[in-house]
């Protein structure tokens, strides 16, 4: 058995469109704070990280960013930062996955861009691979994730996914209902959760 100590969420450096993003950002980080677990992700300040963040926050949980150098006055503000419980600033994105990755127990894709497509295709691709069985959540905040889990059903329809029990992801409509599913998906997992190192390392 798995224990979940710390959740990573990957979402939008910006609000969006819809003002139920965001809300469902800092529902989310409250959860994870009130769960006593840890945050982890990405050290934006701004849009629906920075909500995530919030929530967690307010509800005094610990919170870990994790940043490159680069996107700080681009994410976030350095003054904001210094608000989190703990701070990493990588180098480079990669540097910055990786850690994302080797902190967190579970991930969780709320609505974004193609950063958030990018990040939370990468956890199912090492799932898919075998390196991990870490809870992968797709929070479908009104919908959002319909067309992306449609693509994944026709990729799997048409044969080019062949370990479909190790990249299917919970869908979560309800922002508040995404910590419960994890701890449960996490209670009946047996496999370590850290991977295989010096496999991942060549990703």
């Amino acid at each position: 058995m798995n224990t979940i100590r710390s959740i990573c969420v990957y979402c939008g450096s910006s609000p969006g469109r819809d003002v139920t993003y965001a809300k469902a950002g800092h529902l989310l980080g409250r959860s994870i704070a009130k769960s006593g677990l840890r945050l982890i992700y990405g050290g934006g300040t701004r849009g629906i990280m920075g909500a995530v963040a919030e929530g967690a926050m307010r509800a005094g949980g610990k919170v870990t960013g994790i940043i490159p150098r680069f996107l700080i006055n681009r994410e976030a503000t350095e003054t904001a930062l210094d608000r989190l419980d703990e701070l990493v600033i990588t180098e480079n994105m990669h540097e910055r996955k990786h850690t994302m990755f080797e902190k967190s127990d579970a991930f969780v894709a709320l609505p974004g861009g193609i950063g958030t497509v990018e990040e939370i295709i990468e956890i199912m691709t090492w799932g898919q691979l075998g390196h991990h069985r870490k809870p992968i959540v797709f929070g479908n905040v009104g919908g959002f994730w319909d067309p992306m889990l449609a693509l994944l059903d026709h990729m799997m329809a048409e044969g080019f996914i062949h370990t479909a029990q190790r990249v299917r992801p919970l869908v979560v409509d309800d922002p508040e209902a995404i910590v419960a599913a994890i701890m449960v998906a996490g209670s009946s997992v047996d496999a370590p959760t850290e991977g295989v190192q010096s496999v991942i390392d060549k990703l």
